[in-house]
């Protein structure tokens, strides 16, 4: 079975086809619509506009004919009371001035000469009238074509259409924006005489958009057409056209602007969004959103950034945090990992020392003489005392590291600390201790029992790693306000790396391949955590004279 897989869309291109669906086909449709509605109304219009010019030319063209007959009346009467020819001519010549848009007044004797002139009119599309006497004759008035033109078409001098007067005859009496080949196809269009309703406008042809319009007037007997020229269907209707397409594009294209400043803003948002997912995803917890806010930036993206903001903040408070667990876990492994390899190495050779000599001691089937029982029971007690001290740092760890480490103060008379502590050392391995303090020197303020522990871890640490036969010294000073104890060896300079080191824990200045000493590398940490626990502050130095110097800060009593 085919399966069809559609493809998700980006944001931009689901806009993009919402606007298509949503604004331009409806739109474009409306203009549509529109335009029909207005061409249909413009029809309309044109349809009525010439219904009215035709009835207007009607008014004016009945208004000059009974004017015109009037005067032709009196003119006819004026003559009947001059019977002399002489008279009537003068008379008539004095007339046809007096009224210029007359061409020619003349007195016809018969109906052949009547004839005669009114086809010479027609031929010269001059509108004639004519009446007849008592006598038979007839008066005959020739108008200029011109000056009709001009009394009739007067109201419409701006107006395009075309309009033709004619007679029954269908002979072109006036006209306005006369043409001679729309004149010809205007007559081909127009019903017979017979079909003609008279007396009401009647539109005629097969232009929609140009109507024509005929009215045939019975009395007199003359025919009246409007026609509507191309040039005012274009202007009322291809150019409203043109409007209303261009409107719709305008609208469009304002509306594409609008939405692409609109997506414009969104899309850049909507990507910050991205990438800080991304970046997430990537574990980088500390990148932070930052929109481009503006007016069309919406409330919900402003939300969902700000909220996001603050869970990428606790998961990378959370991931420091489990950082630093980690880092814990890590110092606690290697802890564990040290403090084995110190058990192993620092509790089995005491262990094994004692158990040696306890039991030779205890054996029965020999005679240890008295000075090898002393010496037994001397190197036991010493290691019993080594084991004693390891178990004592090792205890003294955890209160360090907790800060619950209590210390007793009280004045403390250096001196003697300095003399019960190098008392307490184990070995002086050739070392000679010389303590450098005046007589005078005042007491300070620490716990005696654990400054005598650091001094002889002091002691033990610098005679370990001094160079052979060489002395350890011990400087004290006054500083403002406080004493300064300095312990000091010569032996090789230390590393700054490897100096700053040197009060954590399990950490020696030989490593597990050149170890050449003993020890479980707590000494300077546990001397750094007695001295401050009594109040006192311990640096380290080492220069080309002192390979390792301790200066200790205490306050005085």
């Amino acid at each position: 079975m085919l399966k069809i897989k559609f493809q998700r869309l980006k944001i931009i291109e689901q806009i993009a086809i919402v606007f298509f669906f949503a604004v331009v086909i409806p739109m474009s449709i409306s203009g549509f619509i529109i335009n029909n509605i207005n061409q249909q109304s413009v029809r309309h219009q044109l349809r009525e506009s010439a219904i009215l010019i035709t009835s207007m030319v009607s008014d004016e063209m009945d208004f000059l004919i009974q004017s015109n007959q009037m005067t032709l009346t009196q003119i006819a009467d004026t003559l009947e009371f001059l019977p002399p020819n002489a008279q009537k001519q003068k008379y008539i010549k004095e007339v046809t001035k007096k009224y210029p848009h007359c061409d020619k007044i003349s007195i016809v004797r018969s109906q052949k000469e009547l004839e005669k002139i009114t086809d010479n009119a027609r031929l010269n599309q001059q509108p004639i009238l004519t009446t007849q006497m008592k006598d038979g004759s007839f008066l005959v008035v020739t108008y200029s074509s011109n000056d009709a033109n001009v009394k009739i078409f007067q109201s419409l001098a701006e107006d395009n259409r075309q309009i033709y007067i004619m007679d029954n005859n269908r002979h072109l009496i006036a006209s306005h924006n006369f043409t001679p080949d729309v004149f010809k196809e205007t007559i081909d269009m127009l019903p017979n005489s017979s079909e003609m309703i008279e007396d009401n406008p009647v539109i005629f042809g097969d232009e929609k958009n140009q109507p024509i319009v005929y009215l045939k007037q019975s009395n007199p007997d003359y025919t009246i057409i409007v026609r509507t020229t191309k040039g005012i269907a274009k202007k009322a209707i291809i150019d409203n056209r043109i409007k209303i397409i261009l409107s719709v594009l305008a609208t469009i294209l304002a509306t594409m602007i609008v939405i692409g400043f609109y997506m414009f803003y969104l899309y850049i948002n909507v990507r910050q969004l991205f990438k800080a997912i991304m970046a997430l995803s990537k574990g980088n917890y500390e990148h932070q959103i930052r929109l481009l806010k503006t007016s069309f930036t919406p409330y919900e993206i402003v939300f969902l950034a700000k909220e996001f903001n603050t869970m990428a903040s606790e998961i990378h408070k959370s991931y420091l945090e489990l950082k630093q667990k980690n880092k814990e876990l890590k110092q606690l492994n290697e802890f564990r990992s040290n403090l084995i390899d110190t058990v192993s190495h620092e509790l089995r050779t005491p262990l094994t020392s004692i158990q040696g000599y306890t039991s030779r001691l205890m054996r029965q089937d020999i005679v240890i003489d008295e000075e090898t029982k002393q010496k037994s029971l001397r190197i036991i007690k010493e290691q019993s005392e080594r084991l004693k001290r390891l178990i004592e740092d090792l205890l003294t760890i955890p209160d360090i590291e907790g800060m619950r480490l209590r210390t007793v103060n009280s004045n403390v008379w250096l001196p003697e600390v300095f003399e019960q502590s190098e008392l307490l050392l184990r070995k002086h391995d050739g070392h000679e201790i010389i303590v450098n303090i005046d007589e005078n020197f005042p007491q300070v303020i620490a716990d005696k029992g654990r400054l005598e522990q650091v001094f002889v871890n002091l002691y033990e640490n610098a005679v370990k790693y001094s160079y052979p036969e060489t002395p350890i010294t011990v400087d004290t000073k006054l500083k403002k306000g406080k004493a300064i104890i300095t312990v000091k060896n010569k032996c090789d300079k230390i590393p700054p790396k490897k100096l700053a080191t040197l009060f954590d824990k399990f950490v020696r200045l030989d490593d597990e391949m050149t170890r050449t000493t003993r020890g479980t590398g707590l000494g300077l940490f546990i001397v750094k955590g007695l001295v401050e626990a009594m109040g006192g502050t311990i640096k380290l130095s080492s220069d080309d004279e002192f390979g390792f110097c301790a200066a200790i800060t205490l306050d005085l009593a």
